[in-house]
């Protein structure tokens, strides 16, 4: 049988406007805008489903052509939509401005429908039905920080293994509470400085700072240069490889964390597991899309041969 997974989180729309030229600060830049289905826990939902996942995702959304814009994406990928739709509201949003390669500019983030989904949500029957039968859960920081720790408590209630996506350094900060109800946790440098409120001179010193807020396994991604994961006693480095037809990063952090995930359900160790989540990721950021519709089993074995092993530093 397939493995489930529980996904609780953002599903909005993404809208990205990409810079032709040298970016001017200030100033009219020529470019082309752009937008698709997204956010952070929908995002590593379709890469989940895609690698053969039975995944169920429960967000709010709105009554809008932008929410049954998401409803079609999320059926195209393969998943159990249960969203709550409030028909008065809008869908969220996010948008972003992208240098010529790719890179982020500034983004504004739209998602005040996301306080709706309080805490008295979970004890839905629907949703507790699906805590109880899921074999993980995955939920991101667009979530109020009640919820997230209600989440947590339901999680450890029902004995399953609870995943997050920090999604911003100023989301992040909501996780710092259950922290210690996360069993893994996803998050750039950014966003490991705003959880520590350090920015260390080696980004392994943010492990033992991790450690000490009570979360239990991590993983800080630093771009191209090498991302540093842990769990327990174990700290591991790996340097990603180099893609030359980098298309657009969108969605580059999601589709790790679904690569990591899904090999640690299949068994694999840290030290595996992230060469899958990075695998993902290249695969991801060569796409146009903030996650890459050809992903599959196949292909994700095929990429895995160009990823070095990770190594173990502590």
């Amino acid at each position: 049988m397939r493995k489930k997974i529980l996904v609780l989180g953002g599903a909005h729309i993404d809208r990205r406007g990409r810079i032709f030229g040298d970016t001017a600060p200030g100033a009219s830049n020529p470019g082309a805008w752009f937008e698709e289905p997204g956010g952070g826990g929908f995002n590593a939902a379709r890469n989940l489903a895609r690698l053969g996942f039975d995944v169920r995702l429960i967000s709010p959304r709105g009554g809008d052509p932008a929410g049954e814009m998401v409803a079609e994406a999320a059926n195209h990928a393969g998943i159990d939509d249960k969203p709550f739709v409030f028909l008065d509201r809008k869908t969220p949003s996010y948008t972003a401005i992208l240098e010529r390669d790719g890179n982020l500019v500034i983004a504004l983030a739209d998602m005040e429908l996301y306080k709706l989904f309080v805490p008295h949500r979970l004890a839905i029957r629907a949703i507790r039905d699906a805590f109880e039968a899921t074999d993980l859960i995955l939920c991101d920081a667009n979530l109020p920080a009640d919820t997230l720790s209600s989440i947590a408590a339901r999680a450890a209630t029902h004995g399953k293994p609870l995943a997050a996506i920090a999604i911003s350094p100023a989301k992040v900060v909501r996780l710092k509470p259950c922290l210690a109800g996360i069993d893994y946790l996803f998050l750039n440098e950014a966003e490991a400085a705003a959880l520590t409120e350090s920015r260390p001179d080696d980004p392994r010193d943010w492990v033992a700072e991790l450690r000490a807020l009570g979360l239990k396994s991590g993983v800080i991604t630093r771009g191209k240069r090498q991302l540093i994961a842990f769990s327990g006693d174990t700290t591991v480095g790996l340097q990603p490889p180099v893609v030359d037809n980098v298309a657009d990063v969108t969605g580059a952090g999601d589709s790790l964390a679904a690569g990591i995930l899904s090999a640690l359900l299949a068994g694999h160790d840290l030290t595996e597991a992230v060469r899958h989540g990075t695998a993902v990721a290249a695969i991801t950021v060569q796409s146009p899309f903030a996650t890459a519709e050809n992903l599959s089993p196949a292909l994700l074995k095929a990429m895995l041969a160009l990823v070095p092993q990770a190594v173990i530093l502590s």
